[in-house]
């Protein structure tokens, strides 16, 4: 793991995926970006294309995907539910097999705070798919990240990690009450940690990983809402328009999704992994902040991320070989 601390980017909350690709060739390369087609993930999408990038979406619903991708070039669609173990396996044997090197692999699907429900295996959904989607996605695709020689795989996280760490006792809420912010917490610290661990053993290989918050963005994430629960954010003014203020963390759609962009094509990251990023930078811990950003210290642990990863590759049965560095 790289050291948690800024870089000197000269981007910022304000910044745009756009203004952020700006000056960067991705052609002749190809990304996948999981939740594509849907909040963040199109003006993901729209970026890597724009700067010629084949870009594959993998889509649950393939008509929500194809009308809401409709006029940016550059886009091949494929059929992946997450939460769906074989549906996810499928799509990645199907890449595989096609022998092309997967330069950025952008995880930005995810639900939050959603009632009770239980994946594979009696696994809780938010962990389920938020976590163990993706690392049986990454798995899945390893030969061909591998092979990209330099790829770097984007771990969409939240500040919302900062609700508390993974519960190694009680994972699934077997025992505890089920809290659907502390459900979130747990997973979106796990996106961090899934970044570190992947970081130790692709580092050598070439791969490199990353985790981020990318703001506060109104999307079809929070439809599991209460009204009360949407206003508690701030995110609407007076007059009941969306409020755009980066400096509080309330960005637009486009903010939202530059520190995904910048974490999976910046050159100035080269040679940099395993960190948690915001605001087109790498983060500082937050106890070295104003308390509300940064990382905190359960998502930057090392001991935890090999810990979530072992127990990752127990629910999987899949594995991306030996830990390295």
């Amino acid at each position: 793991m790289s050291e948690q601390k800024p870089i000197g980017s000269r981007f910022s909350a304000s910044s745009t995926a756009r203004e952020v690709i700006e000056g960067i060739d991705l052609s002749g390369k190809t990304a996948i970006v999981t939740g594509g087609y849907s909040g963040l993930g199109v003006e993901t999408t729209r970026a890597l294309a724009g700067a010629g990038a084949t870009v594959i979406v993998p889509a649950r619903n393939r008509e929500k995907a194809e009308r809401t991708l409709a006029g940016i070039d550059n886009v091949v669609i494929e059929a992946m539910d997450l939460a769906d173990p074989a549906s996810v396996a499928a799509f990645a044997g199907k890449i595989v097999a096609t022998g092309m090197p997967i330069s950025i692999l952008v995880n930005s699907a995810g639900i939050m705070a959603t009632p009770l429900a239980r994946g594979e295996a009696g696994h809780e959904s938010q962990f389920a798919t938020n976590h163990l989607g993706h690392f049986r996605l990454v798995a899945g695709l390893w030969p061909v990240l591998v092979k990209a020689g330099n790829a770097r795989v984007i771990s969409v996280s939240s500040r919302g990690h900062q609700i508390g760490p993974v519960d190694f006792d009680d994972i699934d809420f077997r025992v505890r009450p089920y809290d659907k912010w502390q459900a979130y917490g747990q997973a979106k610290t796990a996106n961090a940690l899934f970044a570190l661990a992947l970081d130790r053993r692709g580092a050598a290989l070439g791969v490199r990983a990353f985790s981020l918050h990318p703001g506060v963005i109104l999307t079809d994430l929070a439809r599991h809402l209460t009204e009360d629960e949407i206003n508690s954010f701030d995110v609407y003014d007076e007059n009941g328009n969306r409020r755009v203020d980066p400096s509080r963390d309330l960005k637009t759609p486009e903010q939202g999704a530059a520190t995904s962009v910048w974490a999976a094509t910046r050159p100035e990251l080269n040679g940099i992994g395993g960190v948690y990023c915001e605001d087109c930078e790498v983060a500082l811990p937050q106890a070295e902040t104003d308390g509300t950003r940064g990382v905190a210290p359960w998502a930057m642990d090392p001991q935890a991320a090999e810990r979530l990863w072992l127990l990752s590759e127990h629910a999987t049965g899949l594995s991306v070989g030996d830990r390295r560095g």
